[in-house]
C-alpha cells in the first residue's frame, strides 16, 4: 500500500484518460435520449401541427444530421470529457496570466439557471423583461461609480470588442469633427494587450507603439515625441501585463489630451484597482471592464463574455446602441443616440453574465471590492517574493513594484540548463496546474505570467510555488524529467508543432473533420 505524503506540496496528479470518441461519433441510428410523447388530439386541433404554419422558405428539406445517441451514453460522454480538462473549479489556475481566473460563486450560477433567467429572450417586448433592464440599468450605475465614467454599454462580447468598439468611437468622434482623415494615429504600449494595436489597425490607424524605460514605464519622453496633430488617440492597459503601475498615467493623458487626442483605457487587469484607482480620475475618455474576468463571470471557453464599455458624458451619443434607461417609472432600450456606431454585436450583451457580476458587485459592496483589491495584490506580492527566490527564475524592471500580476522571466535558468519557459509549461501539467508564458513577441525573455487574484488562499499559492521550485531542482539535476515531459497527462508532446498555426489542419465542425479526412485518405 502506498501512503500520501500529506507533507508534499505538489499533488501526485494524473490526468484522467477515457480516450473519449467525438459525440458525432457516438452516433446509432435509431437510438433516443427522450422519446415526446403524442400530440394531444384538442391541442392539435387549437395549434395544428405546429409545421404548416411555418413559411416554406424556413422549412428545411431534411433532418439537421445530429447524433442519435441513448441519455446514459450522453451524461457518460460529458462527465468523462468534463475529467480530461483543466480549470478554475478542478485546480489552482494562477498561472493563466491577464486573464484573471478565479472562483465563481455558484450561488450566482444557481441565479442564472432559474427558469426566468434561462427563458429570456432579447427579442421579447420591453415590457416582459422590466426586471432583466433593471439589472442592466443597475450594473450601469455601478460601474459608473467603479471607474467615474458616466455611461455604459454592455453590447460588447468581450475585451477586444470593446476595444474595437472604442477605437470605432475614436475614428467617429473625430470625423465628426472634419479631423478624421487628419488624426490617423494611435499611440499604445507594448506590455498592454495586443487586441489594442489590433483592433485599431483594423479601423485604419497606424500604430505607434512606445516601449518601457529601464524601470519598465512606458517612456513619457518617448510619448511627447509621438504624439502630433495626427494623433487620434491613446489606448493603455494600466497597470500593463508586467504587473507595474504607472503612476504617472494622469501625465500621459494630459498631453494627448492638449494635443487633440481621445484617450482610451484597457482595465482588463482591474483586480488590483477596484476601490483605489478610477479611469476618471486618471483622465480618461473610456474605459472597458472584462465582466468575465475581474467581476466574477466565467470565460466559458472563449465565451459568453461581456465587455463592459465606458464612456464620459461627451461621448454617450457615440455608444454602441442600444443602451438601457429609465424613463417614466419603466425601462426602456434606447436606440436614438445621435452619433452611435451602431451595434457591434446583434443584441445588448448577454444577459446571464451581467446577472452574475451584478450580484458579485452587490454582495460584495464597496468595502468588499476594495477588499478583493487588496487580497489579490496581497497574494501576487507573496508569490513574487516566493518566486524570485527559486534558483533560476527572476523579475526584470523595477523591484518590488507589481499589483495584480508578474511577467517573469527563466532567463537564467535556461543558460544555466537549456530548459526552456515551453518545457516548464509542459512539466507543470504533470502537477495538475496551468501556466501561461506570455503574449509573442517574447519581449521579456523565457516569461511565464502568474496572476494570483483575490481567491487563492497561501496554502493555494504555496502549491502552485512548490511545483515551480521542484521542477528547478529537476532543471539543475536531472533536466531530461523536463525534456520529456508531460508525463501524467492524456497527450505527451505532438508530432505536429504547427498544428496550432497551420489553418490547413484545423477541422472546427465535424463536417469539416469528414471532408479532410476523406481528402486525406485520397492522397
Amino acid at each position: 500500500m502506498k501512503l500520501i505524503n500529506r507533507n508534499c506540496k505538489t499533488r501526485d496528479f494524473h490526468q484522467a484518460k477515457w480516450n473519449e470518441p467525438i459525440i458525432f461519433e457516438l452516433h446509432q441510428p435509431g437510438e433516443k435520449g427522450v422519446e415526446p410523447p403524442p400530440v394531444h388530439e384538442e391541442i392539435a386541433l387549437a395549434v395544428g401541427d405546429g409545421v404548416s404554419t411555418v413559411p416554406e422558405s424556413m422549412q428545411r428539406k431534411s433532418k439537421p444530421a445530429l447524433p442519435e445517441i441513448g441519455q446514459a451514453k450522453v451524461l457518460r460522454h460529458y462527465l468523462r470529457l468534463s475529467q480530461e480538462t483543466l480549470g478554475s473549479d478542478f485546480n489552482v489556475e494562477i498561472g493563466q496570466g491577464t486573464c484573471t481566473m478565479k472562483y465563481i460563486p455558484k450561488v450566482n450560477e444557481m441565479l442564472i439557471r432559474n427558469p426566468k433567467m434561462m427563458d429570456l429572450h432579447p427579442l421579447q417586448p420591453e415590457g416582459t423583461v422590466q426586471g432583466m433592464l433593471e439589472i442592466y440599468y443597475n450594473l450601469d450605475l455601478c460601474m459608473r461609480e467603479i471607474s467615474g465614467m458616466d455611461y455604459f454599454s454592455f453590447q460588447p462580447s468581450g475585451g477586444t470588442q470593446a476595444l474595437f468598439a472604442m477605437a470605432s468611437i475614436v475614428r467617429k468622434y473625430h470625423e465628426q469633427r472634419g479631423e478624421g482623415t487628419q488624426r490617423s494615429e494611435i499611440i499604445t504600449t507594448i506590455f498592454s494587450h495586443p487586441s489594442q494595436a489590433a483592433t485599431a489597425a483594423v479601423k485604419g490607424y497606424k500604430i505607434i507603439t512606445l516601449h518601457p524605460d529601464e524601470n519598465g514605464f512606458p517612456d513619457i519622453e518617448k510619448l511627447k515625441a509621438a504624439v502630433s496633430e495626427r494623433t487620434a488617440g491613446f489606448v493603455v492597459a494600466n497597470p500593463e501585463d508586467t504587473g507595474i503601475f504607472n503612476p504617472k498615467i494622469k501625465e500621459f493623458t494630459k498631453i494627448v489630451h492638449d494635443a487633440g487626442g481621445i484617450c482610451y483605457y484597457d482595465q482588463a487587469n482591474a483586480n488590483g484597482l477596484l476601490g483605489i484607482t478610477r479611469a476618471k480620475e486618471a483622465g480618461f475618455d473610456m474605459c472597458f471592464f472584462n465582466l468575465h474576468k475581474t467581476f466574477a463571470a466565467p470565460h466559458m471557453c472563449g465565451g459568453p463574455a461581456t465587455g463592459a464599455l465606458g464612456v464620459t458624458e461627451a461621448l454617450k451619443e457615440y455608444l454602441p446602441v442600444p443602451i438601457v434607461e429609465y424613463k417614466d417609472d419603466k425601462y426602456a432600450l434606447k436606440y436614438d443616440l445621435e452619433h452611435s456606431i451602431g451595434k457591434v454585436r446583434a443584441f445588448h450583451g448577454v444577459a446571464q453574465t451581467v446577472l452574475r457580476s451584478y450580484a458579485w458587485i452587490r454582495s460584495l459592496g464597496p468595502a468588499g471590492l476594495k477588499e478583493v483589491a487588496k487580497i489579490a495584490v496581497l497574494n501576487n506580492n507573496y508569490m513574487y517574493h516566493r518566486v524570485l527566490n527559486i534558483k533560476g527564475a527572476g523579475a526584470p524592471y523595477v523591484k518590488g513594484h507589481r499589483l495584480e500580476q508578474v511577467r517573469y522571466s527563466w532567463e537564467q535558468l535556461t543558460k544555466e540548463t537549456g530548459i526552456t519557459t515551453e518545457d516548464v509549461q509542459l512539466r507543470m501539467t504533470d502537477f495538475g496546474l496551468h501556466y501561461w508564458t506570455s503574449h509573442h513577441p517574447y519581449i521579456v525573455k523565457q516569461p511565464f505570467t502568474l496572476e494570483p487574484t483575490e481567491s487563492y488562499s497561501k496554502q493555494d499559492l504555496d502549491e502552485y510555488i512548490a511545483a515551480l521550485e521542484q521542477i528547478s531542482k529537476e532543471a539543475y539535476e536531472n533536466p531530461d524529467i523536463i525534456k520529456n515531459a508531460p508525463h501524467n497527462s492524456t497527450i505527451h508532446k505532438m508530432d505536429e508543432q504547427d498544428f496550432l498555426d497551420n489553418p490547413k489542419k484545423w477541422c472546427i465542425t465535424w463536417r469539416s473533420y469528414l471532408k479532410k479526412a476523406k481528402e486525406h485518405q485520397s492522397v
